[in-house]
């Protein structure tokens, strides 16, 4: 787990399928690709002009936008990307990633699990629910 693939919205795009190869395009993650907020930056000016480094530094945290993202993602995936900002300005960004890696860890081979669909890209286990 990497700092620089925590987006500001909160989201670890090092579970991201995008990131992990299980797309026709793979993402590098937001920050690597200069692309700050691939979900939120349209419609931030703050994250535009690169004011905030995470959307919890902002007065409006949480806007509207990330509640709809959150909201989309708790029920699709089981993750909210609203706890996961709220963690890391709680506890900081290195117990995150630390809960994270342990979280998204591979029981077969230690790689990562993909939170999109429960695969390893590396080993082929699928976490069953």
């Amino acid at each position: 787990m990497d700092e620089e693939l925590i987006s500001p919205c909160g989201m670890n795009c090092a579970i991201c399928t995008a990131f992990l190869g299980g797309q026709k395009t793979q993402c590098l993650g937001c920050r690597i690709r200069k692309k700050n907020c691939a979900f939120l930056k349209k419609t931030c000016e703050k994250l535009q002009k690169e004011k905030i480094k995470f959307c919890f530094e902002c007065k409006k945290f949480p806007c509207i936008q990330l509640k709809k993202l959150d909201d989309k993602y708790k029920k699709r995936y089981g993750m909210s990307m609203i706890e996961n900002l709220k963690e890391i300005k709680e506890n900081g960004i290195k117990k995150f990633l630390k809960k994270q890696g342990k979280k998204y860890k591979c029981p077969e081979c230690g790689n990562t699990i993909c939170v999109h669909d429960g695969k390893c890209y590396k080993c082929g286990f699928k976490e069953t629910t």
